[in-house]
C-alpha cells in the first residue's frame, strides 16, 4: 500500500472517531435535557448550549440515583402492607368500671349509690309516688368547675366542694356531717335543710342546717358579700340514726325540693384500725411555668425521712417535670394528689389563674382554706398528727438525736403535760428564714451536689420571726375544727390553745429568695445578720442518695451517674 492510499484510510478512520463522538453527544443531549415544556425561543436557544462533559456524567448519575432511591422507597413501603397499625383496640369499659374512674377522679360524687340505686329511685320518683324530696339525678346536679357543686338559694349562691362524717368526740353537736364549701354572702341568713340519704332508704332524712362556721377573720380583709367567702356547714344527723353512716348530702332551701347538689359523705378510716403518725398537706400547687420539680424531689424525700407517712397534694397548674414527679411518687404510695379548681366564676385557664392568684392576695388566701380543711377532714380518722406545709418549709427537730418528727413529738408531748394535765390542739413551732442568695455568695459546701438545694443552704437568719407569726403546726385532729395556713382558727371543745415549741427543740426551716411583703422592715435585719445552722446535715447522707436515685430513675441527669442499688446501700445503710 502506497502513501497516498495510507493516508487516506487515515482521514476515514479519524473521520469514523469523530462521526462517533458526535452521535453520542447528541444521544446524551436528548437523554438528559428535557425542553418539552418551554417555550420555543427557549427551546431554539437551550439547542445552542455547549454541554459540558462533566455536566452531562453529573446529570446522568443523579438520575441514576432518583431511580435507585424510587426504588428503595417503595420497596419500604411494600413492607408496610401487612403491618398492623397500632391504636388502642380495647372495647370500651363496662358501667362498673366507668363508675369506679368516675368516683376516683370526682371522690364526692356518690356515683356507685345513684348507679346501685337508680331503679328503686326512679320508681320512688315516679308520679305514682308521692315523695316530699326527690333523689337528684346525676345528670341534674349543677357542676362548677368540675370539682364543686352549685345550690342558687334566694340569698346567696353555695359552691360545695366537699361532705365529711363528723362523730369526733370532741364535737358537742353530736353526730353530723360537715359540709365544705364557699358561699358569696358574708354572713348568710338564708334558712337551708339537709337531706340525708341513707343506704337501703327511699326517703331522705331532712335536718335544718345547724350553722355556718365562717373560715375566716374579717380583719384580714376582702369581708365583701358576692365575694366567695369559704364555709364549714354543719348538719346534725337525728338520734334514731346515729349508728348509721349518710350515703350522701344535699343542701335545699326549702325541704321538699329537689336538690341541684348531692355530695357523697366521706368517712375515710384506717385500713387496720390504727392511726399512723403523721400526714402532711399541701395547698393548690401554682407552678406553671417555674420547674421546681429537683427542689421539690429533695423536698420530698427530706419530709418522709422524717417521717411523714403521706403528703397530700393538691394541683392547680403545674409543669410537667413536676407533674412527672408527682406521678412517680404516687406510684410508690408516698404522695396522694387531688386535681383542684376555683369555684364560680373564678378563672381557671392556665396563665391566667395564675395572674388572678398573684394579683388577688385575699382571694387567694380564702381559695387556700378549701384544701386545707379538705385535707383535714379526709384524714382526721387516720393519723395522729397533720401539718399544712409549703414546698419550701421543712419542720425540723434541732436535737442530734432526734431524727424523726416522732422523736420530736415525744419530747414536746412530755412538755407540755407538764403545763396542763392534757394535749393541746396543736404545737406550733417559729419560722425562721434560709434565704437563697446567701450561700451563693460563698463557696459550695464540698461533698454534696449542687442540686441538693436545702443541703447546700446552711446558712439562716440570726433571728426568727416573732412568736405566732408564720409559724406551722402540728394539729390533732381530734380537736380542730377549722384551720387556716398557720394555725387553727376553732378547735372542739374549748379555744384553740396552741402549744409554742421551744426553738432548741425545733424550727421551721423556710427556704426563700426574700422575706414575704408584710415583712419588708425588718427582712434587710434577716438578711444582715446571719448564722451557719448545719442541722439538716444530719440526713445529708441518705438525702443525697434517696434524691440522687429518684432523679436518675426519673431520667432528669444528661448522662447517668450509673449508680447501683449496691451504692445506694451503701450510702444509706439500708
Amino acid at each position: 500500500m502506497n502513501n497516498v492510499q495510507r493516508n487516506f484510510f487515515k482521514f476515514l478512520f479519524i473521520l469514523g472517531v469523530w462521526s462517533f463522538l458526535l452521535i453520542g453527544l447528541i444521544k446524551i443531549n436528548n437523554d438528559n435535557i428535557d425542553i418539552s415544556g418551554a417555550s420555543l425561543a427557549s427551546q431554539s436557544y437551550l439547542k445552542k448550549i455547549p454541554l459540558h462533559r462533566n455536566l452531562l456524567q453529573k446529570e446522568k448519575w443523579n438520575q441514576l440515583l432518583d431511580q435507585t432511591s424510587t426504588t428503595l422507597a417503595s420497596e419500604r413501603l411494600m413492607t408496610y402492607i401487612d403491618n398492623e397499625v397500632l391504636v388502642d383496640n380495647r372495647t370500651g369499659i363496662d358501667d362498673e368500671q366507668l363508675v369506679k374512674e368516675v368516683e376516683e377522679k370526682l371522690p364526692s360524687l356518690p356515683l356507685a349509690y345513684w348507679t346501685k340505686h337508680k331503679a328503686i329511685q326512679a320508681q320512688a320518683n315516679s308520679k305514682n309516688t308521692k315523695q316530699c324530696a326527690k333523689y337528684p339525678s346525676i345528670y341534674d346536679i349543677q357542676f362548677s368547675n368540675i370539682y364543686w357543686q352549685t345550690l342558687q338559694t334566694t340569698n346567696g349562691t353555695f359552691q360545695l366542694f366537699g361532705a365529711y362524717y363528723d362523730i369526733r368526740k370532741s364535737s358537742r353537736i353530736g353526730p353530723a356531717v360537715r359540709i365544705l364549701g364557699m358561699i358569696d354572702r358574708i354572713n348568710p341568713t338564708v334558712k337551708t335543710y339537709c337531706q340525708f340519704w341513707f343506704d337501703g332508704q327511699k326517703d331522705p332524712i331532712i335536718v335544718k342546717t345547724f350553722e355556718y362556721k365562717y373560715i375566716w377573720f374579717s380583719r384580714w380583709g376582702n369581708y365583701f358579700n358576692n365575694v366567695y367567702q369559704p364555709y364549714l356547714i354543719a348538719c346534725q344527723i337525728p338520734k334514731p340514726f346515729h349508728s348509721n353512716v349518710p350515703t350522701s348530702v344535699s343542701i335545699v332551701e326549702k325541704q321538699c325540693d329537689t336538690s341541684t347538689n348531692n355530695l357523697r359523705v366521706i368517712y375515710n378510716l384506717p385500713a387496720d384500725d390504727q392511726k399512723k403518725g403523721f400526714a402532711v398537706c399541701v395547698k393548690g400547687l401554682d407552678f406553671l411555668y417555674d420547674d421546681l420539680s429537683v427542689k421539690l424531689i429533695e423536698w420530698i424525700e427530706l419530709i418522709t425521712l422524717l417521717g411523714a407517712d403521706k403528703i397530700y397534694f393538691y394541683e392547680l397548674q403545674v409543669h410537667p417535670n413536676i407533674s412527672k414527679v408527682l406521678k412517680h411518687y404516687e406510684k410508690e404510695g408516698k404522695v396522694h394528689v387531688t386535681p383542684l379548681t376555683l369555684p364560680g366564676g373564678q378563672p381557671n385557664v392556665p396563665g391566667l389563674q395564675h395572674m388572678y392568684l398573684t394579683k388577688k392576695t385575699s382571694q387567694k388566701r380564702q381559695n387556700e382554706l378549701i384544701p386545707y380543711n379538705d385535707c383535714l377532714y379526709k384524714n382526721m380518722y387516720k393519723y395522729e398528727f397533720i401539718a399544712l406545709l409549703d414546698i419550701d418549709e421543712v419542720i425540723m427537730p434541732k436535737h442530734e438525736e432526734d431524727m424523726s418528727w416522732h422523736d420530736l413529738m415525744v419530747r414536746v408531748l412530755e412538755k407540755g403535760k407538764k403545763l396542763r394535765n392534757t394535749t393541746y390542739p396543736s404545737y406550733n413551732v417559729r419560722n425562721v428564714y434560709f434565704f437563697d442568695e446567701t450561700q451563693h455568695q460563698h463557696e459550695w459546701m464540698p461533698g454534696i451536689p449542687k442540686y441538693m438545694h436545702m443541703l447546700q443552704h446552711i446558712n439562716r437568719a440570726a433571728n426568727f420571726t416573732k412568736p405566732n407569726q408564720y409559724i406551722k403546726c402540728f394539729h390533732n385532729p381530734e380537736r380542730v375544727l377549722t384551720l387556716h395556713n398557720h394555725f387553727p382558727l376553732a378547735c372542739l371543745g374549748g379555744p384553740c390553745k396552741s402549744f409554742s415549741i421551744d426553738t432548741d427543740d425545733a424550727q421551721l426551716q423556710h427556704y426563700r429568695a426574700d422575706c414575704v411583703k408584710t415583712l419588708k422592715k425588718s427582712c434587710e435585719d434577716f438578711k444582715e445578720f446571719k448564722v451557719k445552722d448545719p442541722t439538716i446535715l444530719k440526713f445529708k447522707d441518705k438525702l443525697i442518695a434517696r434524691t440522687t436515685k429518684t432523679l436518675e430513675t426519673l431520667n432528669f441527669f444528661k448522662k447517668s451517674t450509673s449508680f447501683t442499688n449496691r451504692d445506694y446501700s451503701a450510702i444509706t445503710n439500708e
